[in-house]
C-alpha cells in the first residue's frame, strides 16, 4: 500500500495517543482500505452520538415535565473551537488563553481562584485528551487545584439507593422494580440521601439513608460497580437526568467557591445547566477525521499486541496491514 514519508516507530506506536493516530492516518493517506474502514467507523460514531442525544433529550424532557428543570433556562453562549490540524496541546492552549483572559478581567465566574470550564463536542473531537491536557496545564502552569467532574458516580449512587429500596419492599420480591422505585416522590427522597461536601478533609459524596452510610470515594470501585447497580443504571439515568444535573451544578459551584478549578466534559443537554461563561464546544471542519481517528486507534491497539519492543518500522507496517485487512473484512 502507498506510504507517506512520516516514520511510524515502535515508540510512537507505544504512546497510543494523538501522535500515534496522526502518524497512522499519514501512513495510510493513499489507502482505499483505510478510507473504507474510516467511513464505517465514522458512521458508527455519529449514529451512536445521535442515539445518545435522543436518549438524553428524552431524560431532559422528563425532568422539565416533572418541574425539576426550568424549560426556559438559557445557558451562556458556547465558544466553538475547530480542532482540525491542532494537537490536544494546541487546543488546550487556545482554551486557556480565553480562561486566563477572563480571569484577569474578572469575567470567569470564579470564586476564590476557582472556576468552571465546560467542554462539549462530538465523539472523536478529542474532548477527553483535551480535558487531561487542561488539567495538567492548569495544575503545573497556573498552580490550580483541578478536579475533573463526572456525573457517573451520582447516577450510580441513585441507582444503589433505588435497588436497596426495592430490596426492602416485600412486594418487589427482592428484585428491582422501576415502576415502584422511580416515582417522583422516591427520587426526591433518594436525592435527599446524597450530600456533597467535605468529608475527611476532602470533597466527596455521602450516601446516607436506607441503612447505608457510605462515601463514594470509598465504594466507587466496589458497591457502586456491583452487578445489581451496573445493570440498572440506564433505566435509572433515563428518569433522573434533571435531579443529577441539579446536584452536579450545586457540587461544582461549591468546589469553585472553594478555589477549585472544575473541568466538566459532557453533552450540551446536561452541562447546559452548570453556570459558567467558560463554555467550549470542539468541532471538526473535516468530519471524515472522526472516523479516521477511531480507525487509527483500533489499528494501533491491534498492532501493539502483535509487535514487541524494538520492532522495526517494517514490522510495525506489516502488523498494521494485517490488522487493517482483518478489520476491513468485518465492514
Amino acid at each position: 500500500m502507498p506510504r507517506t514519508t512520516k516514520k511510524l516507530t515502535y515508540e510512537i506506536l507505544m504512546e497510543q495517543n494523538a501522535t500515534t493516530t496522526d502518524a497512522i492516518i499519514d501512513h495510510y493517506s493513499s489507502s482505499s482500505d483505510f478510507v473504507l474502514l474510516s467511513e464505517s467507523e465514522g458512521r458508527d460514531i455519529l449514529q451512536r452520538d445521535d442515539e445518545d442525544a435522543t436518549k438524553l433529550r428524552l431524560g431532559i424532557d422528563i425532568a422539565m415535565a416533572k418541574g425539576v428543570l426550568d424549560p426556559n433556562f438559557v445557558p451562556e453562549e458556547y465558544i466553538a473551537i475547530d480542532v482540525l490540524g491542532k494537537s490536544p496541546c494546541d487546543v488546550a492552549d487556545e482554551i486557556l488563553e480565553i480562561v486566563r483572559r477572563g480571569r484577569r478581567d474578572g469575567e470567569d465566574g470564579s470564586g476564590g481562584g476557582g472556576g468552571v470550564v465546560v467542554l462539549c463536542g462530538l465523539s472523536g473531537t478529542g474532548k477527553g485528551t483535551t480535558v487531561a491536557t487542561l488539567q495538567e496545564k492548569l495544575t503545573k502552569e497556573d498552580n490550580k487545584r483541578v478536579v475533573c467532574w463526572s456525573n457517573g458516580n451520582v447516577f450510580r449512587s441513585v441507582t444503589l439507593l433505588a435497588v436497596t429500596w426495592c430490596e426492602m419492599q416485600d412486594e418487589c420480591d427482592g428484585k428491582f422494580d422501576p415502576e415502584r422505585a422511580l416515582t417522583k416522590e422516591n427520587l426526591a427522597s433518594f436525592m435527599g440521601m446524597l450530600e456533597f461536601g467535605k468529608f475527611n478533609g476532602k470533597f466527596d459524596i455521602k450516601i446516607c439513608g436506607l441503612g447505608l452510610d457510605l462515601l463514594v470515594s470509598e465504594v466507587q470501585n466496589t458497591a457502586l460497580k456491583a452487578p445489581k447497580v451496573s445493570k440498572n443504571i440506564p433505566t435509572v439515568a433515563e428518569v433522573t437526568q434533571g435531579e443529577v444535573v441539579l446536584f452536579a451544578s450545586d457540587a461544582i459551584a461549591k468546589m469553585g467557591e472553594d478555589g477549585i478549578f472544575v473541568l466538566l466534559e459532557g453533552r450540551e443537554q446536561t452541562v447546559n445547566y452548570v453556570r459558567t461563561p467558560l463554555r467550549f464546544t470542539l468541532t471538526l471542519s473535516d468530519m471524515s477525521l472522526i472516523g479516521k481517528r477511531r480507525a487509527a486507534q483500533r489499528l494501533a491497539a491491534g498492532a501493539l499486541g502483535e509487535v514487541g519492543a524494538g520492532a522495526s518500522e517494517e514490522d510495525i507496517a506489516m502488523a498494521l496491514d494485517g490488522q487493517l485487512a482483518k478489520m476491513v473484512m468485518e465492514v
